[in-house]
């Protein structure tokens, strides 16, 4: 491959958006007949890359040559006629439409005006039968097929347009071992074909069974470009989290100082797992006890924080609280078993931007009584700015929209509504993730006094250090699988990333 000139060539690629530098310096190179994974972790840049690719967005500075000559990327339709088709994580066909129609969309044979359909459908059986190993009636809806299907119909539409270089990002976080598996046939079949793959995934495991070379991105600049046989897990983990070994300083967990020991056992996880989230896992949490979950993104932290808050439904295993003895089947049920749970999307699931301060801190509370138990608004008022006074919540003005405070500041308003229903387990799934130093710390400090108070908590971040300082156990994820599990006082971020590493 060496010997090869990139069919694809991005250099010196920058995108900003007002306030933030989303791409500085990037470059990529594919070669004919790779599999090339394009890794980081959150904020890294790689969905940015990928827009730019697609022509979602147009770069700053920088140029793209495909083949060696100059190519402009301002439009969708610039970058499929150049030769790159996308299939994204979210299959974007038409479950209405059948396979047929959703492989010729927009460009069906036509004779007269009319749509040949005999001749479509032919096309598209023929199109599946060898490029994808794949024999199904294609005059079905897509609906009727499993999310695995539908992926190589999706891929074989991008196929069709004379693809050059298929992008295909997390293409296996829906799919189960053995449909993975059937993908990753599909994606050796066409590179012996010479087409060029671009494999977006956070999955260890597959980068290291499937991809030949990898692009390492980090806070919107490029790491490196490494041949994946001769670059170890440990130095990929430690590439795509920004640390080097060497210098790493052993944390111990600050927990310790703020209690002298834990209580009875307060909830337990026994085979819990959902097919495509999680494989079947153990834990348990005590009272007063920080669980902090560690591992990189698409680990399988959110998947484990939705099934103890009874968000997703498992396929497998049980939910025990160790006082009543029951489950939890869903979030009303585990709001009333007092378990709180905060989003580590807090602008999708967390705040509702048109409401005050107090109208988002009385939300968790006025659910936890019913439609017909209303609080009065005096009753509000009190309760929030008791809450803004103990969480320091700046401006300190209830009535202000939620959408106009900082970060920081909205994560806590988001504390505040779940500390008002006063939880026994309270789920915190990147309490800290993007706000200031000053409100991680005061986050942090919480944690770590509620916990002596009784509180327990199940903790996500993917700040190692975060995780350390405030956890008194740490379950570790690997590929949607719980690998580890650290409880003795000497933990260290070496453990952990070694851990997740794996292999």
């Amino acid at each position: 491959m060496s010997t090869q000139l990139p069919i694809l060539q991005m250099t010196g690629i920058h995108k900003r958006f007002p306030g933030v530098k989303a791409l500085t310096n990037v470059n990529l190179r594919l070669f004919p007949g790779e599999v090339h994974a394009l890794m980081g972790e959150n904020g890294a840049g790689k969905s940015t890359l990928i827009k730019v690719l697609t022509g979602v967005y147009s770069i700053d500075e920088g140029g793209v040559e495909m083949e060696g000559a100059p190519i402009s990327l301002h439009s969708p339709l610039e970058s499929q006629a150049a030769g790159i088709s996308t299939v994204y994580q979210e299959v974007n066909l038409c479950p209405n439409l059948t396979v047929a129609e959703n492989i010729f969309i927009g460009r069906e044979p036509r004779r007269f005006g009319c749509i040949l359909w005999k001749e479509m459908n032919l096309r598209a059986a023929e199109l599946l039968r060898e490029r994808m190993n794949l024999q199904i009636d294609v005059t079905l809806p897509l609906h009727m097929y499993s999310v695995a299907v539908q992926q190589l119909i999706a891929i074989a539409r991008a196929l069709n347009i004379s693809a050059k270089v298929l992008i295909l990002d997390e293409p296996t976080s829906s799919l189960d071992q053995n449909e993975v598996e059937q993908l990753f046939r599909i994606m050796r079949k066409l590179q012996k074909g010479g087409l060029s793959i671009l494999f977006v995934t956070h999955f260890l495991d597959q980068m290291y069974e499937i991809c030949d070379r990898v692009t390492i991105l980090r806070g919107g600049e490029l790491v490196g470009e490494y041949w994946v046989k001769e670059l170890t897990r440990l130095d990929l983990v430690l590439k795509m989290i920004g640390k080097d070994l060497n210098l790493l300083e052993e944390l111990p967990g600050l927990a310790a100082e703020y209690k002298d020991a834990l209580g009875d056992e307060l909830i337990r996880a026994e085979g819990l797992g959902r097919k495509g989230g999680i494989e079947p896992f153990d834990l348990s949490i005590r009272k007063g006890e920080v669980v902090g979950l560690a591992g990189l993104l698409g680990s399988g932290r959110t998947e484990a924080a939705r099934l103890f808050f009874g968000a997703d439904k498992p396929d497998s295993g049980q939910l025990t609280l160790a006082e009543s003895g029951g489950g939890v089947h869903s979030p009303r049920e585990a709001i009333g078993r007092r378990i709180a749970f905060c989003s580590e999307n807090r602008k999708t699931e967390g705040i509702i931007g048109d409401l005050t301060v107090r109208e988002n801190i009385i939300l968790a509370l006025q659910a936890k009584y019913g439609t017909f138990k209303t609080i009065s608004r005096r009753r509000q008022e009190e309760m929030a700015e008791e809450y803004i006074r103990m969480l320091n919540i700046n401006p300190p003005n209830p009535d202000l929209l939620i959408k106009n405070l900082s970060g920081g500041n909205q994560q806590k308003v988001l504390l505040a509504r779940w500390l008002l229903t006063e939880p026994e387990l309270f789920i915190l799934d990147e309490p800290t993730r993007g706000i200031d130093i000053g409100a991680k710390a005061e986050i942090q400090k919480l944690v770590l006094t509620l916990s002596r108070q009784g509180m327990s908590f199940l903790f996500i971040s993917s700040e190692l250090e975060e995780v350390l300082r405030v956890s008194d156990r740490i379950a570790i994820l690997r590929d949607r699988r719980k690998v580890k599990e650290i409880s003795d006082k000497d933990m260290s971020q070496q453990q952990i990333m070694q851990a997740i590493a794996g292999g």
